[in-house]
């Protein structure tokens, strides 16, 4: 193989390499994924086709989650699921790293904090998390019940720690939410995420 020919090689490696690890698109086909639930059962977002459903990135030790789960997540939780909304909130910290959990601490946690997700999902390799491009605690998108992705970004607009500044943010999930239960495209389809990074592994 000439030295032209093995570039050619790698550059068409290197290509494919960062095609499968693209970020999604708002506006199309949302990753498919299937994770172990905090019930002890493997779940597929494919389990969910035909439903609304919230992807919720996590981590319960994060100074910005815990704003959000001084009720104002709780609240988001239970009134969408009232809607038949499938809320995941999924949890990407790596063994060893802040936020990691198994099984029985997630349960601890829905159970100590109020939440009412649908499920909470385990994804210690990180895989979906990179998958979805993932960034931070929180970290949500939407998709739709033709299974497009419609919305990714911050759960609102003002990226502060303080639970005092939530009745002022613009409320960007919620939004998205109800503007895609009425039928209606998503005013705003995407925003910046704010929180703790996530912990993933190497």
């Amino acid at each position: 193989m000439t030295l032209m020919s093995r570039f050619a090689v790698a550059t068409a490696a290197a290509f494919f390499t960062l095609a499968a690890h693209a970020a999604p698109k708002v506006g199309e086909a949302a990753p498919a994924f299937s994770l172990p639930g905090h019930d002890g059962k493997t779940h597929a977002l494919a389990d969910f086709k035909g439903k609304t459903v919230v992807l919720e990135w996590t981590n319960a030790e994060c100074p910005f989650v815990k704003k959000h789960y001084a009720g104002n997540m709780q609240a988001l939780q239970k009134t969408y699921t009232g809607k038949d909304v499938v809320w995941l909130s999924i949890n990407s910290s790596a063994p060893g790293k802040q936020g990691h959990v198994d099984a029985a601490g997630a349960t601890k946690i829905v159970k100590d904090k109020g939440a009412a997700p649908t499920l909470v999902l385990l994804d210690g390799n990180g895989k979906v998390g990179k998958a979805y491009d993932a960034k931070t605690t929180p970290h949500l998108y939407v998709i739709d019940k033709a299974g497009t992705l419609v919305y990714a970004g911050g759960i609102d607009s003002n990226p502060s720690a303080d639970p005092a500044d939530i009745p002022g943010a613009t409320p960007y999930v919620k939004n998205a939410l109800d503007e895609v239960l009425a039928g209606k495209p998503v005013t705003t389809a995407v925003t910046k995420p704010y929180g703790c990074s996530i912990k993933y592994g190497s």
